[in-house]
């Protein structure tokens, strides 16, 4: 069996969470989807699988909601489900940071492409930071990065405080698995006066994809949620 695995996210407004939320589980269940939605008032994030065929027919289904047209999916495929069972749950926030000021709806880092990641990171003006929590970066990251040896994505703003300076570190390069906490924490940089802060669009998952292994400055493996552990 050929199973889709899909991830995503979107920042942006949603006014009733719930009523999305029961649509969306029914949606899913009717094609045997598993994996896990969040939704909350800042917007969606996911990663679920389903077949081929089911798959792209709830995403085709999705992007007709306006607020998801322009939805990024980074899709891969796998031998069997690496989830074991459907969870779509309303929260507070897409991805937990309990912090002030990090809103990406009002305003966010520059999005970075894939291929011009190297160039940008291979600057030694620039700072390089993996957002991601250490047992992450443990399993691989780019080079020149910084490894803030956070335990959960919450504890990122009081090492941005201790470690960095808007005035010393005027261009920041960030990165993360998918691309939603960096995007985030962009955005929590930039309202604590960094003033050019970039981030990998569509995270190291959209690198590992677009950049060909001889030319990747990634080394190691990218730690995943789910029971794939890792992929490369």
């Amino acid at each position: 069996m050929t199973v889709s695995v899909s991830a995503f996210y979107q920042f942006v407004h949603i006014a009733e969470p719930q009523a999305l939320r029961d649509a969306l589980f029914l949606a899913l269940r009717a094609c045997d989807a598993r994996g896990t939605i969040l939704l909350a008032k800042e917007g969606i994030n996911g990663t679920i699988s389903a077949v081929p065929n089911a798959m792209a027919t709830f995403l085709t289904d999705l992007r007709t909601d306006t607020r998801f047209s322009t939805l990024a999916v980074k899709t891969a495929t796998t031998a069997e489900h690496p989830f074991k069972r459907l969870k779509v749950k309303v929260k507070r926030e897409i991805i937990a940071f309990r912090h002030e000021g990090a809103d990406p709806t009002v305003r966010a880092g520059t999005y970075v492409k894939p291929q011009d990641w190297n160039a940008l990171i291979s600057d030694p003006t620039v700072l390089v930071l993996d957002t991601r929590n250490a047992y992450e970066v443990k399993a691989g990251t780019f080079r020149r990065a910084i490894d803030p040896k956070t335990r959960s994505f919450g504890d990122l703003p009081a090492y941005i405080a201790a470690n960095l300076d808007p005035t010393a570190h005027t261009k920041v390069a960030m990165f993360c698995t998918g691309g939603i906490r960096c995007e985030k924490a962009s955005a929590y940089m930039l309202a604590q006066g960094f003033p050019e802060v970039f981030h990998l669009e569509g995270g190291i998952l959209n690198y590992l994809d677009q950049v060909p292994r001889r030319d990747s400055l990634f080394d190691g493996t990218c730690f995943v949620f789910d029971e794939r552990e890792t992929v490369d």
